[in-house]
């Protein structure tokens, strides 16, 4: 179970007397203690009668901190120049403040923190944000019909759905709202729009912005520079950041439609299979491309 420490990551060991203390040994036994690499904890600070120690990690297991003060200190107490009486103790604020909890409380705590993380997993995972992108949009100049479309089926899927807004076509201003939605505590965000190869398009890019390992097949290709395409072809995108996917999906009705029926296999309010919603999805929109084009070249609608 691991705890974001929310930038609380300093430790002060109090009531202490120091006499040609190494502070490399502080640091090294704890950073043992805490199960930490050497590197990840600092001294920070030394005063007449405490040191301050600086985590230099975000996130920690429960298990790693949680009435942890004793053995701490009798592992402090065991460095040459270091005196540690009675009336030392370990002072930290935040998450780190588990350190001081006692053998019955630290069970308790850790078996309330699993169900409440449960809980808030659970909850996560079962929202979805719905993202329109385009200035076409922006301006009221067409309506959207992909962003009702989707958190229609996807509230229907199971999720608790909300629609974002229309997003500018920015790579900055959609990474920012993509990043907004995962602190805000989506599991499910989805882009329609910005992922052909024009220079106006830059969802996939802004993706990638917020994932760099996110998976980005191609649905179709061009030789880059031939017409308006500065682009070497049309990419969809799917990321992962903690518990939440992100799906940037192109913008024709007809192409997020089918997109749609993939989603609702695929995301049902739980842990999504990234690589195989990445893999059905191209299969199915490189399928509806290359039906349009036998036919007639499709116009771009939203």
């Amino acid at each position: 179970m691991n705890l974001n420490l929310l930038e609380k990551t300093e430790l002060r060991v109090q009531n202490v007397l120091m006499k040609d203390v190494n502070l490399s040994d502080i640091a090294t036994s704890v950073a043992q203690v805490l199960e930490l690499p050497p590197e990840k904890v600092l001294v920070i600070d030394v005063r007449q009668d405490h040191f301050c120690l600086d985590i230099l990690e975000k996130k920690v297991s429960i298990n790693q901190i949680i009435g942890k003060e004793k053995l701490l200190l009798a592992r402090l107490g065991q460095i040459t120049g270091l005196t540690i009486s009675p009336e030392t103790f370990i002072d930290s604020q935040g998450i780190m403040g588990l350190i001081n909890c006692d053998a019955v409380e630290s069970g308790q705590i850790v078996t309330r923190t699993q169900a409440m993380l449960t809980e808030i997993e659970k909850n996560v995972l079962a929202r979805a944000l719905v993202y329109a992108t385009g200035f076409e949009l922006e301006q009221a100049m067409i309506e959207d019909t992909n962003s009702p479309y989707l958190c229609k089926a996807m509230q229907e899927n199971g999720y608790k759905t909300e629609f974002g807004g229309v997003i500018a076509d920015s790579k900055g201003a959609i990474s920012r709202k993509i990043m907004e939605a995962i602190d805000r505590g989506f599991g499910l965000i989805i882009t329609t729009g910005g992922v052909g190869a024009e220079d106006k398009d830059f969802s996939v890019e802004a993706l990638l912005a917020v994932d760099p390992a996110a998976l980005t097949p191609y649905i179709v290709q061009f030789e880059q520079g031939t017409g308006r395409h500065v682009k070497d072809g049309v990419r969809i995108g799917i990321g992962k950041v903690g518990l939440a996917t992100i799906v940037s999906l192109p913008g024709p009705h007809d192409e997020v439609v089918a997109a749609t029926e993939v989603l609702k296999q695929y995301c049902r309010a739980g842990l999504v299979d990234q690589a195989g919603l990445a893999t059905e999805l191209a299969r199915i929109l490189r399928g509806k491309l290359q039906q349009k084009w036998r036919g007639h070249h499709g116009k771009k609608h939203h």
